[in-house]
């Protein structure tokens, strides 16, 4: 075992007598340390039920033959932290995450663990940490929200920001406001659409880390409990038969889970976690391939954002195994990747059943025969730019207009709602990538204050920021490379014509190369907006979007 480093011989008497200390017995020392990070905290509605699921995981470990040793992670609300400086804090925390729970199973030598994430960065960076240090480990998340309801309809998160919007608008008064602002979320659990903490739960399931279910069993249903256990029982087995993160993580499992990706219709979050999380892994992720599996995989799903569907109904049309199973039906998946059950992906999906085809559409009929994401290239993104295809409403899926240019989402909120952006306009908001935020913020106020001022079907929005997976519309992210490293969308002027076409996977400003080369020549870089703790040090680590902004020493300090 490898907590023998702390546990036997004369070398190791001090940590036992630490041990004593946590009032730890003999008789749990002889067996193997398992490490359950626990994400619980008490300001985000996904994790207050977390410290349920840890007790869960602990008997089931216990139970199993092992001794179960909780330590946190940390998370950060996104839906909190939107719209000010907050949200420069969310992406960073999934480095921190990976960081820091790599430095806890290593000092003290845990033999396995179990991660306990659930919202949007900590799923990420807890999956980051368990490639790196490539021990035992079983996923369980804390399940999503149920809907809410407002006046007898579903709703959820994303209706809520669209509504500030519509409020803007006088469509609707402050009383229906506060009303939705009472409905909306009725339970704990992440967000109840399919958002980036949802997508990377199902996804948890299609790269083989996390049980059946994980990604889809309601946060309130005593099934998650259940599962919680269960988590615990197969870290154990992962443990008796030595199989490690790299087995399942491979390069065959990013492709399943990029394929699901498509079919689902997930959050375009994906498309800088996924590449993140195969680094840590060894698996060298391009998101050019994006495009290529998009063009073989059906679209399925239309969850909200993208349809009236949520996450419980997912999950009682079969969850996330009755999805493969249909992309199965057209050999889409590699079946013989390796899974914390123990058996292969075609072992795990072979009894899944496909039980609401309107929720899970068959794949002889889906939603559309292309992927819900696509990666857009042209002179505004030389490297990439990432659309949530399946939330593109047709009329916008090509679409010309002029810039309308923002160096920050405050100002763009600020003219949009004050009802200075036009139909038609393509809005541009710039210098908030991973370097220039810093921090890549999220961008679901300004892309709900569009759909809310009824100008979802008319407006598009480019950043080289990304988007919540509550946006919805011709929303199109990670813009690399960046303005803040001089990248072409910093070269874009008020009134160009912007062209996007995302049928061709293109994204272009209508000005020749001569007159980008001269605006060139007078782009000056800005100062760093940040000079002092962690942000600062993430400025000048971080990579771009297209990259899955992975933290890298400089050339010059290597």
């Amino acid at each position: 075992m490898r907590s023998d480093n702390v546990k036997r011989g004369d070398q190791a008497a001090p940590a036992r007598s630490l041990f004593n200390a946590l009032g730890y017995t003999k008789e749990e020392m002889e067996r193997p340390l398992v490490g359950i990070v626990s994400s619980y905290n008490e300001i985000v509605p996904g994790h207050m039920n977390l410290d349920k699921i840890t007790q869960a995981v602990k008997l089931g470990v216990a139970e199993a033959g092992g001794t179960p040793v909780v330590f946190p992670a940390i998370a950060v609300c996104d839906g909190i932290a939107m719209g000010h400086i907050g949200m420069k804090y969310s992406l960073v925390t999934r480095d921190l995450i990976a960081d820091s729970t790599e430095c806890m199973a290593l000092a003290h030598q845990f033999d396995a663990l179990v991660m306990i994430p659930n919202c949007d960065k900590n799923v990420p960076g807890l999956l980051m940490a368990a490639a790196r240090v490539n021990i035992p480990t079983v996923f369980v998340s804390g399940g999503p929200m149920l809907a809410g309801h407002v006046h007898g309809k579903k709703r959820s998160l994303s209706s809520m920001f669209e509504a500030v919007g519509e409020k803007a608008a006088g469509r609707i008064d402050e009383a229906e406001l506060d009303y939705f602002a009472e409905h909306v979320c009725p339970t704990c659990g992440s967000c109840s659409g399919m958002y980036t903490a949802n997508s990377m739960n199902c996804l948890t399931e299609v790269i083989g880390m996390g049980l059946r279910g994980n990604g889809t069993i309601p946060a309130v249903y005593s099934e998650r409990i259940r599962l919680a256990k269960q988590a615990g029982y197969a870290v154990m087995e992962m443990y008796r038969r030595n199989i490690r993160p790299r087995d399942i993580m491979t390069k065959e499992a990013f492709m399943n889970a990029m394929t699901m990706d498509m079919a689902l219709g997930c959050s375009t979050n994906t498309m800088l976690h996924l590449p993140a999380i195969a680094h840590e892994a060894g698996v060298e992720l391009n998101m050019e391939i994006a495009n290529e599996i998009s063009a073989r995989t059906p679209n399925l799903c239309h969850l909200a954002p993208a349809g009236p569907t949520y996450m419980e109904d997912l999950n009682e049309a079969g969850g996330v195994y009755a999805v493969m199973n249909e992309l199965n039906k057209k050999n889409l998946l590699n079946l013989d990747c390796m899974t914390v059950t123990g058996k292969t992906v075609g072992e795990n999906i072979k009894n899944a059943v496909n039980m609401n085809p309107e929720v899970i559409r068959p794949i002889e009929n889906p939603y559309m025969q292309e992927g819900g994401i696509a990666v857009l290239k042209g002179n505004i993104a030389p490297d990439t730019g990432i659309v949530k295809r399946s939330a593109v409403a047709p009329s916008m899926m090509t679409h010309e207009g002029p810039a309308r240019v923002f160096d920050c989402e405050e100002d763009a909120i600020s003219a949009i709602l004050g009802g200075k952006i036009n139909p038609g306009d393509v809005v541009v908001i710039r210098y908030e990538g991973p370097k220039g935020g810093p921090g890549m913020r999220e961008m679901l106020n300004p892309t709900s204050a569009i759909a809310g001022m009824g100008l979802g079907e008319s407006v598009a929005l480019i950043t080289d920021g990304r988007f919540s997976g509550a946006s919805r519309g011709a929303s199109i992210g990670h813009v690399s490379p960046e303005a803040a490293v001089g990248g072409p969308i910093a070269l874009i002027e008020e009134g160009d014509i912007i062209k996007v076409d995302i049928p061709n996977n293109a994204l272009n400003v209508l000005v020749s190369d001569e007159v980008l080369a001269e605006r060139r020549k007078n782009w000056k870089p800005r100062k760093p907006n940040v000079t002092t703790g962690y942000l600062a040090r993430y400025q000048k680590l971080v990579t771009s979007g297209n990259r899955g902004a992975v933290l890298e020493i400089p050339e010059e300090l290597r």
